[in-house]
């Protein structure tokens, strides 16, 4: 049995939901956002709480199952709350600044880098080196923080580059430690 799947997921009393078949439409103070599954699994409304279920017990159907209520419990979670990722620039002369709907890094390369924003995503630059990234979308949200992540990633000898605000990058020694250790 699916434990994921088989919790029900409480609607807050301003998110509206609608079910037609299998499309499920998400309205909160957030915004609104809709989404098709698969036809194999049944979802209902009952009360305040949304309920999936499964057709049979083919692995198929188990692996959907769990998949489709956590896409709908975030799809919820999105228009209620909303999703942030924080990003940080760590090294010297690393600077980040906002243009219109563009973001223009300085991180050690020979040119400043253009990182265009999608429309239904929400950045904010705090000072020169941090990003909040904000929107409904969990998965959209996820997306856009690792492609800004890839353009510098973080050095793993210096730690220079683009990291997740509570990421920890462990170091290596380099030449001098191995030296040391007795390498």
């Amino acid at each position: 049995m699916s434990r994921i799947g088989l919790l029900p997921i409480p609607v807050p009393e301003d998110v509206q939901i609608n079910i037609e078949g299998n499309k499920v439409t998400v309205k909160g103070s957030k915004g609104e956002i809709y989404r098709c599954f698969h036809p194999d699994i049944s979802i209902r409304l009952e009360e305040r709480n949304i309920v999936v279920c499964r057709q049979s017990n083919d692995r198929a159907h188990r692996a959907l199952h769990g998949l489709t209520r956590s896409l709908i419990a975030n799809m919820v979670k999105g228009v209620s709350e909303g999703f942030e990722k924080a990003l940080e620039l760590q090294g010297v002369g690393y600077r980040v600044q906002e243009k219109d709907d563009k973001l223009l890094f300085q991180v050690g390369y020979s040119h400043p880098v253009e990182f265009q924003i999608p429309s239904s995503i929400s950045v904010s630059v705090e000072g020169t080196n941090r990003i909040h990234i904000k929107g409904i979308d969990k998965g959209v949200v996820g997306e856009v923080a690792a492609a800004i992540r890839a353009i510098r990633p973080a050095d793993c000898y210096k730690g220079k580059g683009i990291r997740y605000s509570r990421e920890e990058i462990r170091l290596k020694p380099g030449k001098a430690g191995k030296a040391i250790s007795g390498g």
